[in-house]
């Protein structure tokens, strides 16, 4: 599972959660606020907070903040199965006293949400009962202790959608389809986020993490496949390739791919012609920009993207140490 990053409140780290608020008696100084200990709950439950009658007039904002206290939601956090991730934003959205501020961190990790190509916003990808346009997708790979994780990416035309996506995307990403699909969708109840939502919005949420769990055990059963169809050896395969004297790079290229055993394949060394460019000296004889053209049973049912992901997998360590590999990829029944 990856190790959590740095949360941030509208920008602002969480740790200390120093939350900058305007105050006309300091002429705007940053000031800290830090959460009330029973707003961070780490697998017990925890008591409602009552508001207490004070002694003497307490000023409106004060008021407030003990009016949304007594609003906690009593939820055994260990019955919600969340990734560490997600139970660490859990603990830090239920700590901001108020939607608005919710609300802003929301849109910020929204704004940090990485690019995706159009390749993956296509119909299957797309995201039932969302009031706006939502795509997802994720992609596997080994961890450092060889278990195989899943990793999403997305994108949606709302911001405060997107924001939801963001959200889900890295609290889920890096761990298990076990771990994923255990997930209980009630911890947005726990980190008040569903305070900020309209119901639309709530339900949309709701359709994004059962997709997003729908993906993670297809996922599976896709690798799965891609296992038995590289170890099937009934099928036609190329034949061996024999290694190319002098080109360490383009034979680990071969090498690593007759994996996927293809019926064809071709690997054009292109590096003389970008003679010059920024990455043309790649390995040590100057490997550095290959063409690829294969066919093999394995790509039968895969996108493009999945596709080159495959490839890429594959070669592991290899593409670091190449500039560039334009690739043409595919099934034996496209060529027949």
């Amino acid at each position: 599972m990856k190790t959590g990053k740095p949360f941030l409140i509208a920008g602002v780290p969480i740790a200390g959660l120093a939350l900058q608020s305007w105050s006309a008696n300091n002429y705007g100084v940053a000031s800290a606020w830090t959460p009330p200990a029973s707003h961070v709950v780490r697998g017990r439950r925890h008591p409602h907070r009552r508001p207490t009658t004070a002694s003497s007039s307490s000023t409106s904002s004060s008021r407030t903040a003990t009016a949304l206290s007594s609003t906690d939601i009593d939820i055994d956090m260990d019955s919600l199965h969340l990734t560490s991730e997600l139970e660490m934003m859990t603990n830090a959205f239920s700590s901001i006293p108020d939607e608005k501020t919710r609300h802003k961190q929301l849109l910020h990790m929204a704004s940090k949400l990485p690019t995706v190509d159009d390749s993956v916003r296509v119909p299957e990808n797309k995201v039932p009962g969302c009031l706006s346009t939502v795509h997802v997708d994720c992609t596997m790979e080994k961890s450092e202790d060889e278990e195989l994780v899943v990793n999403y990416f997305g994108d949606s035309d709302g911001l405060l959608t997107k924001g939801l996506l963001a959200l889900l995307i890295r609290g889920l990403s890096g761990c298990t389809p076990e771990q994923i699909n255990a997930v209980d969708p009630q911890f947005i109840q726990a980190a008040k986020i569903s305070q900020t939502l309209t119901p639309g919005r709530n339900n949309g949420f709701l359709n994004m993490l059962a997709v997003m769990k729908k993906k993670a055990s297809q996922a599976v059963e896709k690798d799965s496949e891609t296992i038995d169809a590289t170890n099937d050896t009934d099928g036609a395969a190329a034949e061996p390739i024999s290694d190319d004297e002098g080109k360490p790079m383009y034979n680990a290229i071969l090498s690593s791919l007759t994996m996927l055993k293809p019926t064809s394949i071709k690997l054009t060394d292109n590096s003389s012609q970008h003679a010059g460019h920024a990455g043309s000296k790649g390995w040590e004889e100057g490997e550095s920009h290959f063409a690829l053209e294969i066919v093999a049973e394995a790509f039968e049912g895969l996108n493009v993207v999945k596709r080159h992901q495959l490839i890429y997998m594959l070669l592991g360590e290899v593409m670091p140490k190449i500039h560039a590999l334009e690739i043409s990829a595919k099934s034996t029944s496209e060529v027949e």
